[in-house]
């Protein structure tokens, strides 16, 4: 070989080792990275349940289980100073040569930055001081002291039970009594009097981005009413179909008729839990053949608490633990149970159980190979079209057999049609709360309680 040849080899060679030390500096980069990354999304997360040990406990976290959410002005401006260097070192990771999952994780962790949504003032005043006004033993926060395991000692739990009795009567209870007073005296006489966001600065600017962010699409909010208005139409069609099976004209007389006939409100509380876990039941029969994976546990169906009732949506769905201690919960509103239609009870347990809400959160849950806060992430878009999908499915698979429950699943497709119509209207068209309320009774067969908590709902 010629020494221009040995030179040459030798440079080639040269370039060729740099290239492999290059390649195997930037592969050590990105796994050093990604380390970091995903050990910054642990970290944060035990930061989130350290500062906030009730959400923890309901997750079934127990390791700040001694402790309450602290709401000190000192703690909330700690708080900021923390959440900013989260961000900031969040930011500094490049996340190039990270798979789809891990870029999509940072992104959701640092594209928040969104304050809570505002509380009507009043309702939150008079709830706090019904849970104030209780007797200790009547307390909802006395419940665990009456349900102890049998394996802690009588005599442990006559302690205990003293303990917390003493803690709720002088500590809790008067806490509520407090913050209720701070909120009505204080607080709430500064709340806005309009009910939409457009009268906030920037409302406008900001409704939009919660529309962008609540549907994950670009649609104008003018262009989510004219959708509402136009689902609305179809759907009175359909609704009208089986108004005229029952022999009336029109939705409104069939309506109006529903309206007063008691076989289609509830008899007692036991029934509204009753039909709910029959519906459940039915459709967990039919899992196994339309999905492979399914929830670890079941679903419980409980009675929503007393104080919570006046205010409470007629059914909710409840997380469950994630160690797997606690199933979770469909919660249903038994109050004032005479006055409920349960005309889409059979529609809301699909919704609320399976295979809606539970299936959807629990494996979510359950599933190990994403970071921890995604496991518990929340995205209306995909949340509630999957409850709403589930809904649906229970028509695929032969349910709906009476035909006031398929009457009720067109009402709860008729309620988000007329969702888009009046959230809309109050925060972009500037409606007032009784139009909203108006729209409800002119297109759909609500009963007043739900009308008023739904209206109540969009404007918080």
């Amino acid at each position: 070989m010629s020494s221009s040849a040995k030179r040459v080899t030798a440079v080639v060679c040269f370039f060729a080792v740099c290239v492999a030390v290059c390649l195997a500096q930037a592969t050590l980069s990105v796994e050093a990275r990604r380390k970091a990354l995903n050990d910054l999304f642990t970290e944060y997360w035990d930061y989130m349940m350290r500062t906030n040990p009730l959400y923890a406990s309901t997750l079934g976290d127990k390791r700040w289980n001694d402790k309450v959410d602290d709401f000190s002005q000192e703690e909330l401006d700690r708080e900021l100073v923390d959440t900013k260097k989260f961000l900031d070192r969040l930011e500094a990771i490049d996340t190039s040569g990270f798979s789809d999952q891990e870029i999509v994780s940072k992104r959701i962790l640092v594209a928040d930055q969104l304050m809570p949504p505002r509380f009507l003032l009043e309702k939150i005043a008079d709830q706090s001081s019904a849970i104030a006004a209780k007797p200790a033993d009547d307390s909802t926060f006395a419940e665990p002291f009456k349900n102890f395991p049998k394996s802690i000692p009588e005599v442990e739990q006559t302690r205990l039970k003293h303990q917390g009795m003493a803690a709720i009567r002088d500590g809790v209870l008067p806490a509520y009594a407090h913050f209720a007073q701070f909120v009505r005296d204080d607080y709430a006489p500064h709340g806005r009097t309009e009910p939409g966001v457009w009268s906030l600065p920037n409302g406008d600017a900001y409704y939009a981005f919660r529309v962008k962010e609540s549907t994950t699409t670009d649609l104008t909010p003018n262009q989510i009413h004219q959708l509402g208005l136009a689902q609305v139409a179809e759907i009175e069609g359909e609704m009208k179909v089986v108004a005229n099976k029952f022999g009336y004209a029109d939705t409104k007389s069939f309506n109006a008729a529903l309206a007063k006939d008691p076989k289609v409100h509830g008899q007692s509380r036991q029934q509204l839990l009753d039909l709910y876990q029959h519906y459940i039941d039915q459709m967990y029969a039919k899992l196994p053949d339309l999905f492979f994976r399914l929830p670890k546990a079941k679903v419980v169906v409980m009675p929503v608490e007393e104080f919570k009732e006046k205010d409470a949506a007629s059914a909710y769905y409840l997380d469950p633990a994630a160690d797997g201690s606690r199933p979770g919960r469909v919660m249903v509103n038994t109050g004032e149970f005479a006055k409920r239609s349960t005309l889409d009870d059979e529609s809301t347990a699909y919704h609320e159980g399976v295979p809606g809400h539970h299936m959807q959160i629990s494996i979510a849950m359950e599933t190990t190979d994403l970071p921890t806060f995604r496991q518990h992430e929340f995205f209306t878009a995909y949340t509630e079209g999957w409850a709403l999908y589930a809904e649906r499915l229970g028509k695929e698979v032969g349910f709906y057999q009476d035909p006031y429950q398929y009457y009720g699943h067109l009402e709860d497709d008729m309620l988000r049609a007329i969702r888009l119509v009046v959230d809309t209207g109050l925060h972009s068209k500037h409606w007032t709360r009784q139009q909203v309320v108006d729209y409800f009774h002119t297109h759909s067969a609500e009963d007043e309680v739900n009308v008023q908590s739904e209206t109540d709902r969009y404007i918080a």
